[in-house]
């Protein structure tokens, strides 16, 4: 396993913690940070364009993604550009189809002409892949955030699916992969080895960096002991 100083792929932090943000955005590690609705509720987010622009102001020289909310595609379109006004380094997320299951594809491509930097997510397969790309061909630099972590949780592999994706997308340079949901610290090197461009990644994971190339033996050791003390601790009796 090569060590994190060797990796090609760009580690994008996933969250919507203010404080933990900032504190990530020290590291020369992070390359970039994603949010969407569902992390901001769950951190207590409240005033979307304030918690956005204080980010935006504190972390102005990498890429951070804000999604739209509407379901409905004018406002979806309205939402974009005033997100994408508050700051060069936003990428506005655009899922690729609506609650109802109306492509996006249309929107996608409007905002594309008009400059819009896009992150299109929520996408699952390699046709919303092909189909997502050629929206996005003549526009700036954009991302497509294919959730492989949820493709796993069907208990799919979802390596040959992002390995293709890759080959899909390799003519389009201003397009990067970015592989989404990671469950386990083993996908950032999959997504490596198979060329993957971006791979986003929660606190959680990103604690266990350490742990890269640890010696087994010595973790083996390390586990014994835990299970000894919790016993201990307990003060379980047989």
């Amino acid at each position: 396993m090569n060590a994190t100083t060797d990796l090609r792929v760009k580690i994008f932090a996933d969250g919507a913690d203010r404080g933990t943000m900032l504190e990530l955005s020290r590291n020369p590690m992070i390359r970039g940070f994603t949010t969407n609705p569902t992390l901001m509720r769950v951190a207590g987010v409240t005033d979307y364009e304030a918690f956005a622009r204080e980010l935006l102001a504190a972390i102005p020289d990498r890429p951070i993604s804000f999604e739209v909310i509407s379901d409905e595609f004018d406002e979806m379109a309205v939402q974009a550009h005033r997100l994408s006004s508050w700051g060069d380094n936003v990428q506005v997320k655009i899922p690729v189809t609506n609650s109802r299951g109306e492509s996006s594809i249309p929107l996608i491509r409007s905002l594309a002409a008009a400059g819009v930097r896009q992150n299109v997510t929520a996408l699952m397969t390699l046709d919303q892949v092909r189909t997502v790309a050629a929206a996005l061909r003549d526009g700036p630099p954009a991302c497509l955030s294919v959730f492989a972590g949820r493709i796993a949780d069907t208990g799919r592999d979802p390596v040959p699916m992002m390995a293709a994706a890759v080959e899909l997308l390799r003519s389009d340079r201003h397009i990067e992969l970015l592989w989404a949901s990671p469950r386990e610290l083993l996908n950032i090197f999959q997504a490596d080895q198979i060329g993957c461009h971006i791979i986003t990644v929660t606190v959680d994971l990103l604690k266990k960096l350490s742990l890269v190339g640890k010696n087994l033996e010595e973790y083996s050791l390390e586990t014994v002991q835990m299970f000894r003390n919790d016993a201990l601790r307990a003060n379980l009796q047989l």
